[in-house]
């Protein structure tokens, strides 16, 4: 069975699906022919992907807090899934140190509260909870990091997603063995591009700012390097995930997704990429803003992933820029951007995964 074909009509809760990542998922799970509720804070920017991918009124978007137990087991209740996606958290590292507390209690009760509601369900048969390849103890190694290296992220951010997988493992010891219980797994992946990314703080977001404006982009850590990849080879191997463990729950785990070593690049490299393709001699400068400490080398060793499930990068990073600045040139100029990401999406599942 296509990949594609195993979502059709299946029940599929998504949380964090007014976010950058969340809308794209939602995109390929209506796609894909699944039927979609959301549950989420209102979207975080204005713009934003949930509105311009004309999502509302195509999916059950339910309004609220994760940390909202009682909101969020109504939703839940109502939805009866299939399948959840738990995708919501506060994702930014800067944020994290402005606001540790609701860092905390959004990434770790907000995961908490998802799988209080898969315990409590009769319906869910596959969990994957989302976290982030900063979920490391980070150092500053030159190799990739594996699934069994130790958990520890340093700034609020990391490390409350590494107690958000310490409360799935939880979980799934204390719960989710029996047979017939859901099907658990976490996916650690990298830093992520594509087009509709609004948010603050982030490279290519910034990037487009900055070109939009017709200002010189200002980069404040060009020598860090990160495993950059398009949004879509994350969500691909999310989707990926959560239907192998479906069909066999032994296939469930803890998994890194991200791109090959070719595409580990600096900052600075990426911000170069993305200056050839938008071209209109836009430009850069080295400005360090004197933050917070942010990891400077980070990436990882994704081997598992492609062994036991055949998932592989598809996209190279100057390709990933390309459909980035693709997205973003229609959406400068008023045009509808749903097309494009359908186009987009069709484009990167030409080769089709089995389940």
């Amino acid at each position: 069975m296509l990949l594609q074909d195993f979502y059709r009509g299946k029940r599929v809760f998504v949380t964090g699906h007014t976010g950058f990542k969340g809308s794209w998922m939602c995109r390929m799970l209506l796609n894909a022919g699944a039927q979609v509720t959301g549950y989420s804070l209102p979207a975080p920017t204005q713009p934003n992907l949930f509105s311009l991918a004309g999502l509302d009124g195509r999916i059950t978007s339910v309004i609220g807090d994760v940390r909202d137990l009682d909101a969020l087991e109504k939703a839940f209740e109502q939805a009866s899934p299939e399948i959840v996606f738990h995708l919501a958290a506060q994702p930014l590292v800067r944020e994290s140190y402005r606001q540790p507390r609701e860092t905390y209690e959004t990434n770790v009760m907000g995961t908490v509260n998802i799988l209080e509601c898969v315990r409590k369900s009769g319906t869910v048969r596959s969990v994957l909870n989302v976290t982030t390849d900063k979920v490391y103890h980070n150092r500053e190694w030159e190799w990739g990091y594996r699934e069994t290296d130790p958990l520890d992220g340093y700034d609020p951010y990391s490390n409350s997603k590494s107690c958000s997988e310490l409360v799935t493992h939880s979980y799934c010891s204390s719960f989710f063995q029996k047979p017939g219980s859901p099907a658990v797994s976490t996916a650690r992946a990298g830093n992520v591009i594509g087009g509709g990314d609004f948010a603050a703080d982030r490279i290519i977001p910034d990037c487009v700012r900055a070109a939009v404006a017709g200002q010189t982009i200002v980069v404040r850590n060009p020598h860090s390097t990160r495993p950059y990849q398009h949004v879509l080879e994350p969500l691909t191997a999310y989707l990926l995930i959560a239907a192998r463990q479906w069909e066999d729950p032994k296939a469930a785990g803890w998994y890194n997704v991200g791109p090959d070593d070719c595409d580990c690049m600096t900052t600075g490299a990426l911000v170069d990429l993305f200056c050839r393709s938008w071209g209109e001699d836009v430009s850069w400068q080295d400005r360090s803003d004197g933050g917070p400490h942010e990891a400077n080398f980070l990436k990882l060793d994704c081997s598992r992933i492609k062994s036991a499930l055949g998932w592989k990068p598809r996209w190279h990073i100057d390709q990933a820029v390309r459909a980035t600045v693709e997205w973003t040139k229609v959406w400068t100029a008023g045009k509808d951007v749903a097309p494009v990401m359908d186009a987009q999406i069709c484009e990167f599942w030409e080769e089709n995964y089995n389940v």
